[in-house]
């Protein structure tokens, strides 16, 4: 009980549970989401032929062929790679919007939404030293099966490298640099991204407080869900341009870009606006429920109960 004259508690900042919260819902959401990411993938890569023919007629057509072709496991191709940097990765972003907001939000206990909106930028920023490796090698080894699909049936061979190998490749061609390739259109999805994401998860999750308690945990779910899934579509046009400039093994007639509007004004001549978003649906389908456990396991706060804090 406080005495006359005592100073009002001030609120504390833990970040080493905000760390470790945000990387058991990176692992946990990652895990369950990556054979719709898998999908994604392989439907932005795909280009049109000039005929009209596509490798893939639909979401449940590449489903159906990937799992034909490459059986079960095919489905989470390039997984290790991404669990195990999706830990950091995760763990930063959480982490870095919290300690933004932390310090953004005013003396009187506001946080105005530009603040908000500021914070998620810079925490989209802080991520991207670790997601433009991670993507970069996820995205070969998700895209592999495709290309090597392609080659088959032109009776070519494709050569597949694990991820160590192609790491090992790219640093002994291009240095630590080759490892960030297509780093600018990163930026600008995961800024983008975040500028969206966290000032709308806040508002829908603080529709949930009744009473000054904490919402459920299955509004917080339904809250990561409706948010992620909103700026998911939001930026897809850059998650695309995002992703082919990743790419480095293309199929027969697939370009090779040199910079971001390389990538826009030749997609947008041969394929239309429309190419900008494929994917889509995928991406939604990812992203909400990585975004709705991640936050569930980090609001929950299952390190603050194992570390004393709570």
């Amino acid at each position: 009980m406080s005495k006359p004259g005592d100073k009002p508690k001030q609120p504390e900042f833990h970040l080493l549970p905000k760390i470790i919260n945000g990387s058991i819902a990176g692992i946990v959401g990652v895990s369950v989401v990556f054979p719709i990411d898998l999908v994604k993938t392989r439907l932005q890569n795909q280009t049109i032929g000039p005929k009209g023919e596509k490798q893939y007629s639909s979401m449940l057509d590449c489903f159906k062929k990937t799992y034909h072709a490459e059986g079960y496991f095919g489905m989470y191709r390039g997984s290790g790679v991404n669990i195990l940097l999706i830990t950091p990765e995760k763990a930063i972003k959480l982490a870095a919007n919290d300690l933004f907001r932390f310090y953004l939000t005013r003396p009187d206990g506001t946080l105005p939404i530009v603040n908000q909106m500021l914070a998620g930028g810079l925490a989209g920023a802080c991520q991207i030293v670790i997601t433009t490796p991670m993507e970069l090698l996820k995205i070969q080894m998700q895209d592999a099966g495709r290309v090597a699909a392609q080659a088959k049936a032109e009776g070519r061979k494709i050569e597949r490298l694990t991820a160590t190998a192609l790491t090992k490749r790219l640093l002994a061609e291009r240095g630590i640099l080759g490892l960030y390739r297509g780093v600018t259109a990163t930026a600008a999805r995961d800024v983008s991204f975040s500028v969206i994401y966290f000032p709308l998860f806040a508002i829908l999750n603080d529709m949930g407080v009744k009473d000054g308690q904490a919402p459920p945990f299955w509004w917080s779910f339904l809250s990561g869900c409706a948010a992620g899934s909103t700026a998911a579509l939001s930026v897809n046009p850059m998650d695309v341009v995002k992703t082919r400039m990743q790419t480095l093994s293309k199929g027969s007639g697939e370009k090779q870009y040199n910079s971001i509007m390389d990538c826009v004004t030749t997609t947008l001549k041969r394929e239309g606006i429309t190419a900008f978003f494929k994917g889509g649906a995928c991406r939604m389908m990812v992203i909400a429920p990585l975004f709705g456990i991640a936050q569930t396991i980090y609001y929950i706060g299952i390190a603050e109960y194992l570390l004393g804090y709570k």
